[in-house]
């Protein structure tokens, strides 16, 4: 089992009690039979109202990755694409006079993965058959998409408190190393080290300073190599800590995870029993730098999601603003 890098920070749960937190930190009918905001149900008015007032400098962070073409060793079915489908010189052909012209273009991708900065809604992930609320596993179906719990529930977007776990800067290293976590009672000591305690609706970003490591060195063989990320130990954290949202620099959880049958705990329990709303991917090098400067580790988290209907997530740009 991964353990975590520096000191000791208690017992670690084994498989069997991992497995447990299916049932134990299940949020299933919290809300209702027919919920779909899942952990955004902690995101109140009230809580937008704290969120707000946090934004004090009007300085603001992207936490979102760039996209480009190029190919990366984790790329699945290739990297994201882009067509020029209009130039000036065509548009100027139809135009009257020839002085008015504009450019248009097409991008696909794959966004679930190692690579693209997004959302994952609670159609993404199953286990048993169920997905959130109890919802069947053939709510997702060809070539309808998501017929419950799509992106579409997260159209009014995410603005909330949010709190920067910088682990690599906790331990003192530019970069945490593939397969390093970070357990539930090391988050703790992070946020007692940043003068920050939780409430509930707070966003928590994980920065392993994988984005520093990506423009050092080029992108981790994820495959071959695994990464950095949230322990399951986190778990009951986020539960009893009611976070409404979880996000890392990475693909969220360790990789490998030490557990024979379950590959992604955080992603496995977060989503499909909690109703845990995950970024992956982020960039949160200029995030971390902001918060160097301003010296605080909170801010407000505006995260906006486009409601394209019957997705199991996508791109989004996270904005932490101060």
């Amino acid at each position: 089992m991964n353990e975590p890098s520096t000191g000791s920070w208690g017992a670690l749960p084994d498989e069997s009690e991992v497995l447990e937190y299916f049932d134990r930190y299940s949020n299933w009918n919290r809300w209702g039979s027919d919920d779909e905001l899942g952990t955004l149900n902690f995101v109140t008015a009230e809580k937008r109202v704290e969120a707000s007032r946090l934004v004090r400098s009007g300085a603001v962070a992207s936490c979102a990755r760039i996209v480009d073409t190029l190919s990366e060793p984790n790329d699945e079915m290739g990297p994201p694409q882009r067509f020029v489908t209009r130039t000036s010189r065509t548009a100027l052909a139809g135009n009257r006079g020839g002085r008015e012209g504009g450019a248009s273009d097409y991008f696909g991708m794959i966004y679930h993965g190692v690579r693209v900065t997004h959302i994952d809604a609670l159609s993404h992930v199953f286990w048993d058959d169920t997905a959130y609320n109890g919802v069947p596993a053939d709510v997702v179906a060809v070539p309808d998409g998501a017929r419950k719990l799509d992106v579409t529930s997260a159209k009014q977007g995410v603005f909330t408190r949010g709190l920067l776990v910088d682990a690599a800067r906790f331990r003192g290293v530019d970069w945490m190393e593939a397969q390093q976590s970070v357990s539930g009672d090391e988050v703790r000591a992070i946020l007692a080290s940043e003068g920050l305690e939780l409430l509930p609706g707070d966003a928590l970003l994980l920065r392993t300073g994988y984005g520093k490591k990506l423009a050092a060195q080029g992108p981790d063989d994820m495959a071959r190599d695994g990464q950095a990320g949230w322990h399951a130990s986190c778990l009951p954290l986020f539960y009893e800590e009611s976070i409404s949202m979880i996000a890392a620099d990475t693909t969220t959880d360790v990789e490998p995870s030490g557990y024979q049958n379950i590959q992604y705990p955080i992603h496995a329990v977060g989503i499909r029993s909690m109703g845990l709303w995950l970024v992956d991917n982020c960039g949160l090098e200029e995030l971390a730098a902001l918060c160097e400067s301003e010296q605080r580790w909170e801010f407000a988290l505006a995260v906006s999601v486009v409601p394209f209907k019957g997705l199991t997530g996508g791109p989004v740009n996270p904005l932490a603003l101060f």
